[in-house]
């Protein structure tokens, strides 16, 4: 009888880090974890880890509160897109890409995201995002009103874009591992 390994012990992840031959795109609100988990992603699978909204700002030379101020959201998602196209292109087969919580609403980067990428959606209750989003005062769409109101509101708004993604994890408070677990799963059956 074969022995197969499990996809969480050290000889699975390999091969299924072997088998990858495109980004990992992460995607979902502000405050479910894109950031954390990708970096712990990429760690287990020996890909590099890539914060797209840090890519912006190195790009812009202007914080991202700083360029929704200067120019408008309209202006930030054009540079985003952009962004996101390039670390896609740019060898980018052997990296967990972290994008920010309206980048896949962007009908042209949803779609380069889809064909090119693995698109996962890190979901979380509200509950959960406005207590992870609150340890930040740097997130410009959640300025001047109740963060619960927005957060809810934009989940409703983009569900119907981040439900797109083929991959669906839910990340709550538990441990980071079970969300890793879930998204190696999740890209193995896609694969």
């Amino acid at each position: 009888m074969e022995h197969r390994h499990a996809i969480t012990d050290t000889a699975g992840i390999s091969a299924l880090a072997a088998r990858i031959d495109r980004p990992i795109i992460l995607v979902g609100m502000m405050g479910v974890g894109k950031s954390s988990l990708g970096k712990r992603l990429a760690g287990m699978l020996g890909f590099r880890f890539v914060d797209a909204d840090d890519e912006i700002e190195k790009a812009a030379q202007m914080t991202i509160p700083e360029i929704f101020d200067a120019h408008g959201e309209a202006y930030f998602r054009d540079g985003e897109r952009r962004v996101i196209a390039r670390l896609m292109s740019d060898q980018g087969a052997r990296r967990v890409i972290a994008t920010g919580g309206g980048a896949f609403c962007n009908d042209e980067t949803r779609a380069l995201i889809l064909d090119k990428g693995i698109a996962v959606w890190l979901d979380s209750d509200i509950d959960t995002l406005v207590e992870r989003t609150a340890r930040k005062n740097n997130r410009p769409l959640l300025q001047g009103g109740d963060p619960r109101e927005i957060l809810t509101r934009l989940r409703e708004e983009r569900r119907p874009f981040y439900s797109q993604a083929p991959i669906q994890v839910h990340s709550g408070n538990g441990p980071h591992g079970d969300a890793l677990r879930k998204i190696l799963e999740g890209i193995e059956k896609w694969l």
